[in-house]
């Protein structure tokens, strides 16, 4: 049971809604998202070793060789088209199943794993596999509701 939930005898397991799947709330603020499909990109970032998003502003991103200038906040930044990748559409914030990503590169399969991780969603399936990133915290998904939920079901 999560830190701040006992479990007693007799009572029924804790909801274990919110750690399987998005609230609606949830999905409407991602579907708010700022997003151009043309010139939302994901660049490195030096500094933490991973990924900012940022807007094209000029570049080819289809011929590796060419340079592309992206613009952070107030930043501006150039990189070569092949460091840099394209931005999934919002509705695929949270994806349960990586595979679905319309861009499937890096910094789109770590952005995925940090949100659904900060939603306290730590089963995220890549294909057949299925990828948990632990955190550290007792979440009521090891319970017998959740095992019934899930007894005899398929993936499809």
């Amino acid at each position: 049971m999560p830190g701040h939930i006992k479990l007693v005898k007799g009572l029924a397991d804790p909801d274990p809604t919110e750690f399987l799947v998005p609230s609606i709330e949830c999905k409407r603020a991602d579907q708010a998202k700022v997003y151009d499909t043309k010139k939302s990109v994901w660049i490195p970032d030096p500094k933490t070793e991973g990924y900012r998003e940022g807007l094209l502003e000029s570049g080819d991103l289809e011929d590796p060789a060419s340079k592309c200038l992206v613009v952070v906040g107030h930043e501006k930044f150039t990189h070569k088209a092949s460091e840099v990748g394209k931005v999934n559409p919002p509705k695929f914030e949270k994806c349960e199943d990586m595979v679905n990503l319309t861009f499937l590169n890096d910094a789109s399969v770590f952005w995925n794993l940090k949100t659904r991780y900060q939603a306290k969603m730590i089963h995220t399936y890549s294909g057949l596999f299925v990828v948990v990133v632990n955190p550290y915290k007792r979440y009521p998904l090891y319970t017998h509701r959740v095992c019934k939920i899930y007894l005899g079901k398929r993936r499809n």
